[in-house]
């Protein structure tokens, strides 16, 4: 059987932790003008991948 090969858009967008896997967070590339300062310093914060999503990414990863 031939390697499994990953999604290397997933490799990409995604980094893997202890347990976990981490993620960007949508709404921060452009457009940030009249987005209020709190909502843009909470977008800064690490955000996790879900648990409905993690077998999913998981396997896009190849893990």
């Amino acid at each position: 059987m031939p390697k499994m090969k990953s999604v290397k858009s997933a490799v990409k967008r995604f980094k893997v932790g202890k347990n976990k896997i981490k993620r960007g967070s949508a709404f921060r590339s452009h457009i940030l003008t009249k987005k209020p300062a709190k909502r843009k310093r909470n977008l800064r914060a690490v955000k996790y991948v879900h648990s409905t999503n993690f077998k999913a990414v998981e396997k896009m990863l190849g893990i």
